[in-house]
């Protein structure tokens, strides 16, 4: 088996398939220990992965795992033990990921199961057909061979929205990454891109591709509430510290 680091996460190869079959989506994202029990694609690995202390967060790939750690956990103390689980779980040939068809409306994965956001939509404009098309064939292996994905949440005001998944959604670099690699791979296309659609469609059509002004990237609800949290935790120990030192 395989082990790639990315700063806080590690992405595990294990010649295996990791992603039930018939799953419209290329990943499965589990946030905290509710998701890992909770349907529609429960996942023993990943509740004794997240039961780890300093493991933040398990993203599987079609045929990969990345794990994230908290920003103070340290790999050389979790590091052992994430491999040992996973190694374990490999060899024995236990299934990674069930399927529970209870309650499916209350999925505790975030979007898992749920139609690829990439994936063809005759309900798509011409230019959001190209981004996505785009994306997928360019961009999305790149962000899995770093460990994550990417969904494609819209386009607005010239703005592609985007979320990066697994690896890249904690990455210190993530912005880089939209900034550098995704919007400048997407700028560099453009001009095949004009050139293909000038070509085969309409000026109309051709026109529209301008308006791809550039990336911006969309927070996890999930992320942001765990943030708010970790917010008032500080402020409460502020508080604390205060009341401690007054009373000195």
């Amino acid at each position: 088996m395989r082990l790639l680091m990315y700063g806080k996460a590690l992405k595990f190869l294990p010649n295996r398939q990791i992603l039930p079959e018939g799953l419209s989506s290329p990943y499965i994202e589990y946030l905290n220990p509710r998701s890992t029990l909770a349907p529609p694609f429960p996942s023993p690995l990943a509740a004794r992965l997240l039961s780890v202390d300093g493991i933040s967060a398990v993203f599987y790939g079609p045929d990969f795992i990345t794990i994230t750690k908290a920003v103070d956990a340290n790999w050389a103390h979790v590091k052992p033990e994430v491999f040992s689980l996973i190694t374990e779980v490999v060899n024995s040939g236990e299934r990674i990921v069930t399927r529970s068809e209870k309650d499916t409306s209350t999925a505790g994965q975030d979007d898992c199961g749920a139609q690829d956001s990439l994936a063809y939509n005759e309900k798509d404009s011409e230019v959001v057909g190209m981004i996505k098309e785009l994306l997928e064939t360019r961009i999305r292996p790149a962000i899995q061979d770093d460990g994550g994905d990417v969904d494609f949440c819209g386009f607005e005001n010239g703005k592609v929205l985007l979320r990066l998944r697994g690896a890249c959604r904690t990455c210190d670099s993530s912005t880089v990454t939209l900034r550098n690699g995704i919007e400048g791979m997407l700028m560099h296309y453009v001009g095949g891109i004009l050139i293909r659609i000038r070509q085969e469609c309409s000026l109309t059509s051709w026109l529209q591709i301008e308006e791809v002004q550039g990336v911006t990237q969309v927070a996890d609800e999930a992320e942001i509430t765990s943030n708010e949290e970790f917010a008032r935790f500080e402020e409460k120990l502020r508080e604390r510290k205060g009341i401690s030192a007054a009373t000195a």
